[in-house]
């Protein structure tokens, strides 16, 4: 993305402005939408059909992806806006493909996983491909022990986007069902580049009420004492 068309500058600090310096803490208001798009935050499947997302509104998802954070500034995302119908019919058969194939591989959970709706290919407003870049091997700094702390990157990215889609009240669904080397030929990507997520972007009707996977009772979420230790290991049992 060009820093020159971002479309949310940061203003300029003139002799008139009233505070050189703003408060490094948010106001009561700003943190608590903050922690509601965090709370309210849906990894969403079902869309609005024959809905579109305003140019200017995708242009701030993207803005606000692109300022994640990043290890050694690397910033290997890269995003592929499918607009050709015949391409998403394409993503569409691969997500289903794996869908049956995952779905085997449950074993007694089979059936239960079948009926989930794990995707909303066909019916959100746009279809995002978020991959790694190719050439991601010389970046050392931060991942010379740690090398998928490029992945870690990417997620953020993603993150900051599902956060900033909640708060435009859009809805976004995180599809991992896909074999990434077909994937990343479908779309030409260089040897080296690696498709991490679909992503469908688009209006809903209503936000789920909780994850659709607590509700669909296939896992619940853990309290946070489960998943922290202090000076050592927790230890609430897995």
């Amino acid at each position: 993305m060009n820093d020159e068309h971002d479309v949310r500058q940061v203003p300029a600090v003139t002799d008139d402005t009233p505070a050189a310096r703003p408060s490094q803490t948010f106001s009561e208001a700003e943190r608590e939408a903050v922690y509601r798009a965090i709370a309210e935050r849906r990894d969403m499947r079902h869309f609005r059909r024959s809905t579109t997302v305003a140019p200017e509104v995708l242009q701030r998802l993207l803005w606000a992806a692109h300022r994640a954070p990043s290890v050694g500034f690397m910033q290997p995302w890269r995003f592929i806006r499918v607009t050709d119908g015949g391409l998403r019919e394409a993503l569409h058969a691969l997500v289903e493909e794996e869908r049956v194939l995952t779905a085997r591989a449950l074993g007694e959970r089979e059936d239960e996983f079948m009926r989930l709706k794990v995707e909303g290919i066909l019916d959100a407003g746009e279809v995002i491909v978020a991959a790694l870049a190719d050439g991601r091997e010389k970046h050392v700094f931060g991942r010379r022990t740690l090398p998928e702390m490029d992945v870690a990157s990417l997620a953020c990215a993603i993150q900051n986007m599902w956060l900033a889609a909640r708060a435009e009240g859009l809805g976004l669904g995180w599809v991992s069902l896909f074999d990434p080397q077909r994937l990343a030929a479908l779309f030409d990507m260089p040897a080296g580049a690696k498709p991490l997520a679909i992503l469908c972007l688009g209006e809903v009707e209503a936000f789920y009420e909780a994850p659709m996977l607590e509700l669909e009772k296939w896992a619940g979420r853990r309290p946070v004492a489960d998943v922290l230790g202090e000076n050592r290991w927790p230890s609430t049992p897995a």
